[in-house]
């Protein structure tokens, strides 16, 4: 049984889950609900959650993980767009508007384990240690794939393309 306090604990992460979902999804109907299945999954097994883990991480660990059971079955189907996406228009401050639609694109270009790390520190200000308690990976890991996440994106950013890895033998 979900206690009020456990309830208000988690209507607390709602907004940071939601920025995060949108943050990967970048589509406002997708993002709710894919926080709509992380907190229907986070109350059916609340009784799994460990009382001294962290409500915060977990939560998104679980919304993490159901992005990428999602967008590995978009994969396998095929990307499927709204007729309506194509018919939006600029808005009136369109410098700042393809600037970020340019970040956002430089982003998406990056592999899943850095853009969900650059989201969860960069946006969400996660600490090291409870990004690494979300991905569930240890904190060297993750401040050594931040900072290749930060120079891939930077390089993306400055020349419009990824950097590839050279192999040198």
């Amino acid at each position: 049984m979900i206690t009020d306090d456990m309830s208000t604990r988690l209507e607390q992460q709602i907004p940071a889950l939601r920025r995060y979902a949108f943050a990967l999804l970048r589509d406002h109907d997708g993002a709710d609900d894919l926080v709509q299945d992380c907190l229907e999954r986070a109350l059916a097994r609340l009784h799994l959650r460990r009382d001294d883990g962290n409500l915060r991480a977990w939560l998104f660990t679980i919304l993490r993980n159901l992005y990428i059971n999602a967008h590995r079955n978009r994969k396998r189907r095929g990307t499927h767009v709204e007729i309506d996406a194509f018919a939006q228009s600029l808005p009136a401050d369109a410098d700042n508007s393809l600037e970020a639609r340019e970040a956002l694109s430089a982003l998406d270009q990056l592999p899943e384990e850095q853009k969900s790390l650059l989201l969860l520190i960069g946006v969400e200000d996660f600490s090291y240690e409870e990004a690494a308690q979300a991905l569930g990976l240890p904190i060297g890991t993750i401040m050594s794939r931040l900072s290749r996440a930060r120079q891939r994106l930077r390089t993306i950013i400055e020349t419009g393309r990824p950097a590839f890895l050279r192999r040198v033998k």
